[in-house]
């Protein structure tokens, strides 16, 4: 059963921007900690970023420190991640995942099925 929603992957070239979305039409995300990991083939899904529940702090990866922004739009129900200036390493599935504040997967309950990004010329 999904209880997240990814939106906005796509194949872009190094240097472009994206903007993802995460909602859900279970959840009120403005009460979870939400986070977005990434998983390339191969590899550990890793943090990416993450924003509180209550104050809105923000926590990034230094890999995406300056080029990506974490945010929430509560009446949209929807928390976004900005990516600008982007490499080709970036290429993964993103998910966002709803739970509480942390940087580890067992942190977070509630996932996406996870949004494509290519970087690539």
């Amino acid at each position: 059963q999904v209880q997240l929603v990814e939106s906005g992957g796509g194949l872009v070239q190094p240097g472009d921007s994206l903007r993802l979305s995460c909602t859900s039409a279970k959840f009120t995300l403005e009460y979870y900690a939400i986070g977005w990991f990434r998983q390339a083939p191969g590899t550990e899904r890793e943090a990416v970023s993450c924003i509180s529940s209550s104050d809105d702090n923000t926590r990034y990866a230094d890999f995406v420190k300056g080029r990506f922004t974490i945010s929430r739009d509560n009446a949209k129900n929807t928390v976004y991640l900005q990516m600008n200036s982007l490499k080709p390493d970036d290429t993964a599935v993103y998910y966002c995942a709803a739970g509480n504040w942390g940087v580890l997967t067992s942190d977070y309950s509630y996932w996406g099925q996870g949004t494509q990004v290519t970087v690539s010329s």
